[in-house]
């Protein structure tokens, strides 16, 4: 009960001051002018592994289904 106490407190704290402060935009704002130049990506020295590669072919017994569509609604 101290605890729900507590906060309902801090929620009625943390409303008030978010309420009593007031913001206005005064002015535009404006992105920097970067100037990106040089750099070099990262290198690799990638030993690809042996893979094998084979086809398999197998059947797949499914199971036969009958839909009956449902009656119109009247």
């Amino acid at each position: 009960m101290q605890r729900r106490k507590f906060s309902w407190i801090s929620l009625v704290a943390a409303a008030a001051l978010f309420a009593a402060c007031t913001a206005e935009k005064t002015g535009e704002g404006e992105l920097p002018d970067v100037d990106v130049s040089g750099g070099q990506l990262p290198k690799f020295d990638v030993d690809p592994a042996n893979v094998e590669v084979s086809q398999d072919t197998q059947t797949i017994i499914t199971p036969d289904i009958d839909v009956v569509p449902a009656e119109p609604s009247r």
